[in-house]
């Protein structure tokens, strides 16, 4: 039995009311409006929330109390111009009212409301990859995506999460819509313990490829969003993904500072907690800087700040768009001695700027490995994906024949 909070017209109420009742739950709240709603349901005992999908049930402000007061928020839309508010808002509970109690009762079946605890079937426990860099535009969203497609393409099962709460771009350069960002609904379902795998394989995206697909979970669109992205959910959100997939590739924001602890409450949120959380709980971390003379002092600057704060010692520098107009003759010997005489930072992996590759892959909304497969960058991401990542690929996968080889080129 749940016990429920309702916010909704009249005969909605006495409908879902009814039913609710008739299958064994308890209303113990109703309101007439959204403020009345979030104003309430802290101090009352309600599991889940059920809302018109209307401006005067549905605001920003209750979905942020139902989040901090750890109750599930279901929308009932009676129109498609309903749903998409709902969706809008960053909402992925949403039922149909002409379905009635049946879809509600089918969205709790999905939960751990109303079933028993999940049990996966996934023994193994999936390996994390957090993909940062300094401010500057160093390239980190490319990267990120990069080494989700080419994890996909050696055959593992990916998902790419935008964890940026400054500029959230993955969607965009994917070419998907990010009207309802998937990473926040994780985090708002991790906050309610209702965060499973079926949950994240329906909140994410699939971005299809002949090579190897991959799921997304898009990020934030707009960035004062980013109270949703609290270090706890993200740590759930994170741990949870370890179950769906094989790997998990998190593009991270630059900033790393904790100055907000100075100047704001212990407990009040904090902008960077999701940048900080992601990199800490990496198995793998990819440092990413900008090979020419300004990005070199950023990075080398920055370098210091993750080495404090990352918990893993397999961090790989891997620096990017590579070229002689910005660092003269030899640019690769000259990135690796700047890294080694100022960094100590020894053997890493540089990425030709191959520009027309990547504007070619983000004008078709597509990644590399499927745009550009011969360019010189994405040879150089897949080096460092095969030696730094995975690199026992070569030995434990049986050797193909090579007609397969051929195909898998294609």
């Amino acid at each position: 039995m749940a016990t429920f909070a309702l916010a909704m017209p009249v005969n909605l109420e006495d409908q879902f009311a009814f039913d609710a009742v008739h299958h064994g739950h308890e209303i113990v709240l109703r309101a007439v409006s959204a403020p009345e709603l979030a104003s309430r349901v802290a101090g009352a005992q309600v599991d889940i929330a059920l809302v018109a999908s209307e401006a005067r049930y549905l605001t920003d402000r209750l979905i942020a109390a139902c989040d901090q007061a750890g109750v599930r928020l279901i929308a009932v839309a009676s129109s498609e111009r309903e749903q998409r508010y709902a969706s809008d808002l960053g909402l992925y509970g949403i039922v149909d009212a002409m379905t009635g109690w049946s879809a509600v009762d089918a969205l709790l079946d999905q939960s751990q409301w109303s079933s028993e605890p999940e049990t996966s079937a996934r023994s193994t426990r999936g390996q994390v990859i957090a993909v940062w860099g300094p401010g500057g535009a160093p390239g980190r969203t490319s990267i990120a995506i990069s080494i989700a497609a080419e994890l996909a393409a050696l055959g593992h099962s990916v998902a790419l999460a935008d964890v940026d709460t400054h500029g959230a771009s993955v969607a965009p350069a994917l070419g998907m819509l990010d009207e309802a960002p998937g990473f926040a609904a994780a985090c708002r379902l991790a906050g309610t313990d209702t965060l499973t795998t079926d949950e994240l394989a329906r909140i994410g995206q699939r971005y299809e490829s002949p090579v190897g697909g991959f799921w997304v979970l898009t990020g934030i669109g707009r960035p004062s969003r980013w109270p949703e992205l609290s270090a706890e959910r993200v740590g759930t959100t994170v741990a949870q993904c370890r179950q769906w997939v094989d790997y998990t590739v998190l593009d991270t924001s630059s900033s790393l500072e904790n100055d907000e602890e100075i100047t704001s409450d212990l407990f009040a949120p904090r902008r960077n907690a999701a940048a900080v959380t992601a990199v800490r709980a990496a198995d793998h971390v990819i440092a990413v800087g900008g090979a020419d003379p300004v990005g070199l002092s950023r990075f080398l600057r920055a370098h210091v700040d993750l080495l404090e704060t990352v918990s893993t010692r397999s961090v790989s520098v891997v620096m990017n768009k590579v070229r002689v107009s910005a660092s003269g003759m030899n640019p690769h010997g000259q990135v690796t001695q700047t890294l080694s005489r100022f960094g100590g930072i020894e053997h890493p992996i540089l990425v030709p700027h191959d520009l027309a590759a990547f504007d070619g892959a983000v004008l078709s909304g597509k990644t590399l490995v499927d745009s550009a497969p011969r360019s010189p960058a994405r040879l150089a991401v897949r080096d460092l994906v095969t030696s730094r990542l995975v690199p026992e690929v070569d030995e434990s996968q049986p050797r193909r024949s090579v007609f397969k080889r051929m195909l898998a080129r294609r």
